[in-house]
């Protein structure tokens, strides 16, 4: 008996993760026209060699998004569990890419973050615009005893990210789970107000920033240090797959 309700907590805990996603989504497909892209269609459902993990991996493209992630995999024995929502923009504008990490790992962990398109030690401007309005959260979520920030040990994942970052775990209650909610939704409403209000990028600068774009993604993609975890869960082939999946590599 307790173990069946270990399960389902563990169950519970991966349903409220993903349907928060699903509600961001939402967001998105009410903004933004999307399709499926097909090089990634053979992952929309794949398992491990004991049946016991399982994952989906979706990618999307369109007018103004050039590389939309919605995933989940997971690890039905351990109550490992990971999901993403990422969406990267074409180069018709420079407004930050958003970024939706969350994990079972059992307790909770989530990363939350607009990524920088810019450089922040001398573009002033974007500093203020697409950073300033989110220290306030940033600045309360550090001081919240809830929540314990995580510092990766990874050089090159700490490089990726802002300095208003929220990156953390806590327990699992329903406070922490409705914080998170109201924080994800708090990051996809402003970064759509600012989508509809951004100016265009030059034409001539156009290409610079979509190679810029493709670097930090792919090397955010291939420098993850869990992915290591999906080598033990699924082999090394599938993992590469994946890998390459997150960053577009097989389009």
């Amino acid at each position: 008996m307790v173990k069946q309700e270990i399960e389902a907590n563990k169950t519970t805990l991966f349903e409220q993760l993903w349907g928060i996603t699903n509600e961001l989504r939402q967001k998105l497909d009410a903004r933004f026209q999307v399709q499926p892209d097909p090089s990634t269609q053979n992952l929309q459902s794949y398992s491990g060699s004991t049946g016991e993990t399982q994952g989906s991996l979706n990618t999307f493209t369109g007018k103004e998004i050039d590389w939309l992630v919605h995933s989940w995999l997971r690890d039905r024995q351990s109550g490992f569990s990971n999901m993403h929502l990422t969406i990267w923009l074409k180069p018709h504008i420079r407004v930050p890419h958003l970024a939706f990490a969350f994990a079972t790992v059992p307790h909770l962990f989530f990363y939350m973050d607009y990524i920088p398109r810019s450089d922040l030690f001398t573009d002033l401007e974007y500093l203020d615009r697409y950073y300033e309005p989110v220290n306030k959260r940033y600045l309360a979520m550090l001081e919240d005893s809830r929540f314990q920030q995580y510092i990766s040990k990874t050089l090159y994942i700490r490089q990726a990210q802002s300095h208003t970052s929220l990156c953390y775990t806590s327990p699992v209650t329903e406070e922490t789970i409705a914080l998170v909610r109201t924080v994800a939704h708090e990051m996809m409403d402003r970064w759509l107000i600012w989508v509809d209000e951004a100016e265009s990028v030059p034409d001539n600068e156009r290409a610079a920033l979509s190679e810029r774009d493709l670097i930090v993604r792919r090397a955010i993609a291939e420098r993850d240090p869990d992915n290591q975890i999906a080598v033990r869960l699924f082999g090394q082939e599938l993992t590469d797959q994946l890998v390459r999946a997150l960053w577009g590599g097989d389009r």
